[in-house]
């Protein structure tokens, strides 16, 4: 028992750290693009490379560890089918956001700003939204696709490869994570979002989030009964694992 929890309190701390370490990366990058140059496109493209190199290396890290979600749609879409236990999904979702909170205040810190801030750049409209809705069902169908295929140790390449991607392509410059939106609001700078339209884009997620999930039971139909879990880029979550 006393190595089960250890090893739940583990997988738990890279949640957080990953949580933490993303939105360092998303924030910092940012106010790091604002500093160099006006051009807001290479401020965005400098923001993207930043957050899909650590995103890429925060899989390939953690993955064995936790799975790597650090975002609570892709652990609720575990959750609810079976692939994580419920218990553990409750430490997980606390952590992912308070990491990313802490990641937040640490990007304010190392540009000297003020700890906590307030974002006030308002990202509302039905255009946006739906740009969430696109990135976050594009990235719960490819990490559904990766593990039902058995190539979860892709994840490191190919997930980032969608968020580099929804970046560009998404109206809504893919935030795709309720913890990462969350997150954010803490900074006023290039990533911020203010309070008022984290709502809205937490529904959105959470609705690209069930779509996602309907993809992959459309397109990648699990082969047996038994729930396989929903890690990267190697299982963590198996009950033979589970002492380990």
């Amino acid at each position: 028992m006393h190595v089960v929890l250890v090893g739940a309190a583990r997988r738990t701390a890279a949640e957080f750290l990953g949580g933490l370490v993303l939105v360092a990366t998303v924030v910092g990058s940012g106010i790091m693009a604002t500093a160099l140059t006006e051009d807001v496109g290479l401020q965005l493209l400098m923001n993207m490379v930043a957050t899909v190199l650590v995103l890429g290396l925060l899989i390939w890290t953690l993955g064995p560890i936790s799975g790597a979600h650090f975002n609570p749609a892709v652990t609720l879409v575990a959750l609810v089918r079976g692939e994580i236990p419920g218990r553990e999904a409750a430490t997980y979702v606390p952590a992912q956001v308070a990491g990313a909170i802490a990641g937040a205040v640490l990007a304010n810190l190392m540009y000297a700003l003020p700890a906590a801030q307030v974002a006030t750049t308002v990202r509302s409209g039905s255009n946006l939204l739906l740009g969430e809705v696109v990135a976050t069902a594009g990235l719960l169908w490819i990490i559904g696709a990766l593990t039902r295929t058995g190539n979860g140790r892709l994840g490191p390449a190919l997930v980032p490869a969608w968020i580099g991607a929804a970046y560009l392509f998404t109206s809504s410059t893919s935030f795709a994570n309720p913890a990462v939106t969350i997150g954010r609001m803490f900074s006023d700078t290039f990533a911020g979002i203010a309070p008022a339209s984290v709502p809205t884009f937490l529904a959105a997620q959470l609705a690209g989030a069930a779509i996602g999930a309907a993809q992959t039971e459309l397109f990648h139909p699990r082969p047996g009964r038994t729930p396989e879990p929903l890690d990267l880029p190697a299982p963590v979550h198996a009950t033979q694992l589970e002492d380990q």
